[in-house]
């Protein structure tokens, strides 16, 4: 197979990764910084170029797109499937899974776990919106953040007054979700791999911090899943239309609830905590995804011939 991997850094530990992994197996992998291509669109020969050449001959792409470069970078895969390339993770489930706000609606239509979550754009609904999650101490973040930057812990209801308020002053879209505080800081990243979960870790946050996240200094260690967040994680990936998954749990008093789910998890972490070939599972995946693809495709073709 030849493979394309987009990703704006080559070095990065999960982009090594799947490279060596993806070499191991015997295939071609050429890594691609998607904000460095650009695209010829018409109805008979759309093509994507990349530092003076044309890309061809792919036969899957997997998608390293980060949270500042989304726009662009799902533009990129789009083309790519527009090519017949087989993407590890679609386009278009990418884009759902990075609006947080459709996420947790999907999400909760689906009646999958999520903490209580407000959404408003008026000053004047901030007392109704705190109601809501059933007061303080609540958690708000950021639609836009990231590794946790962007969330914020209100402890008392006039510190959520004050940054709700704030937020909404720099015109920025925010949620306001209940704080589970039997989780004691501590959340778990369920690695999701077609409807298995591969691997799984509970990050714990340092002292004096409520967030979990490693780039925060959070710690990670192997954890044993109940069946009911397994259902739960590999149903929330399924949700966004996800084969390649980080589902974030918190386990709450009234079971697990799905804090996010990332379209484009990092292996650094997994790996370590859990001493497993993620990377390796993730080039098998795909070694069946894009035979199937094939298969599929060559049907389709002699049925219009």
């Amino acid at each position: 197979m030849k493979i394309a991997i987009l990703s704006r850094n080559a070095e990065l530990y999960s982009t090594k990764r799947l490279v060596a992994a993806a070499e191991a197996a015997g295939h071609q992998v050429q890594v691609i910084d998607p904000l460095t291509c650009y695209m010829n669109i018409n109805r008979t020969n759309s093509s994507i170029h990349y530092k003076g050449e044309v890309l061809d001959g792919f036969d899957a792409v997997i998608p390293r797109i980060g949270a500042s470069i989304t726009f662009y970078g799902t533009a990129v895969l789009r083309q790519f499937e527009m090519m017949g390339v087989y993407s590890l993770n679609e386009s278009v489930a990418i884009g759902r899974a990075r609006d947080k706000l459709r996420s947790m609606q999907l999400l909760a239509r689906q009646g999958i776990g999520l903490p209580i979550t407000g959404f408003a754009d008026k000053p004047g609904d901030i007392p109704d919106l705190i109601e809501m999650v059933g007061g303080a101490p609540l958690v708000i973040k950021l639609l836009e953040g990231t590794q946790g930057i962007g969330v914020v812990l209100a402890e008392t209801r006039t510190a959520a007054e004050s940054v709700i308020e704030a937020f909404m002053g720099l015109n920025a879209n925010i949620l306001v979700q209940e704080y589970i505080k039997e989780a004691n800081g501590a959340d778990i990243r369920c690695f999701v791999v077609g409807d298995k979960i591969v691997a799984a870790m509970k990050r714990q946050a340092k002292d004096g911090e409520f967030r979990s996240n490693l780039h925060r200094g959070g710690s990670a260690t192997v954890v044993r899943l109940t069946p009911e967040e397994r259902s739960t994680a590999v149903h929330a990936a399924k949700t966004m239309g996800l084969n390649v998954a980080g589902v974030d749990l918190l386990r709450s008093n009234h079971g697990p609830v799905v804090m996010e789910v990332n379209s484009s998890p990092g292996l650094e972490g997994i790996e370590m905590a859990t001493s497993k070939d993620v990377a390796g599972l993730i080039i098998s995946f795909l070694e069946k995804k894009v035979a199937s693809h094939k298969t599929r495709r060559k049907a389709k073709t002699k049925g219009t011939g």
